[in-house]
């Protein structure tokens, strides 16, 4: 606007009688245009500014219904094929049921031979004996020991009998018979207790003195033999 303003107002050419009117006529023209630009450009002024605040709305679109989709493409018709005449009627075929034939006859039995004795090979003059196996020699199985009585029996070396110090503080006694098997040479080979005393100290005392004893050899036939007998060893107090 202010540009507008100072605008200095058109100079108007001079008359000049030299020209001719056409000539100043253009002029003329051409101002006048100018001026009515300017006016018409002043009057829109007011609707462009208003343009300028208010932006144009967003455009609303309305979308419309979706365009249905093109039909499928139609398949050439097939010329129709000519009906096929009905089979005749036929009869059905005939089946023949083959018989089983006839089981064979079982085969006889024929009889088991019986084993036929071989005879054993000629011996030839020339061939060696066979040597004779003798038989293991069995050895001879020793006869029991013999049971010998307590009365026969006879010491080379006697038990020693000795009650121990602790079985005479707290005062005990008894007979401990002991089985003795004594070989030929008259020692004790085994010995254990027969019947107990009743304390194990006088049974332990009465084992070890028996196997320290030696006896006399029993002779039968004049060979010596080993025997067996029962022995009693006395344990009392003074």
């Amino acid at each position: 606007m202010s540009a507008l303003a100072t605008l200095s107002p058109p100079v108007l050419p001079r008359w000049n009688a030299s020209r001719p009117p056409s000539g100043r006529l253009k002029p003329l023209l051409l101002i006048a245009g100018v001026h009515l630009l300017l006016v018409w450009a002043l009057v829109q002024r007011d609707a462009v500014l208003l343009v300028l605040r208010h932006p144009a709305s967003p455009l609303n679109v309305i979308l419309l219904a979706e365009a249905a989709p093109p039909p499928p493409p139609v398949a050439p018709l097939r010329p129709a094929q000519p009906l096929l005449p009905s089979p005749a009627w036929l009869p059905p075929p005939e089946v023949t049921v083959a018989t089983a034939a006839p089981a064979p006859p079982p085969a006889p039995t024929l009889p088991v031979p019986t084993a036929v004795a071989v005879a054993p090979a000629p011996v030839l003059a020339d061939a060696p004996p066979a040597p004779l196996v003798r038989q293991a020699e069995v050895a001879p199985t020793p006869p029991a020991p013999r049971q010998v009585p307590a009365s026969a029996i006879r010491y080379r070396v006697p038990p020693a009998i000795e009650v121990p110090m602790a079985s005479r503080r707290l005062g005990e006694s008894g007979t401990v018979w002991l089985q003795v098997l004594v070989d030929a040479q008259g020692r004790p080979r085994q010995v254990s207790v027969h019947r107990s005393s009743g304390h194990a100290r006088l049974d332990e005392q009465a084992l070890a003195a028996m196997r320290q004893a030696r006896f006399q050899p029993l002779t039968e036939g004049g060979i010596t033999v080993e025997w067996r007998v029962i022995a009693p060893l006395l344990y009392e107090l003074d």
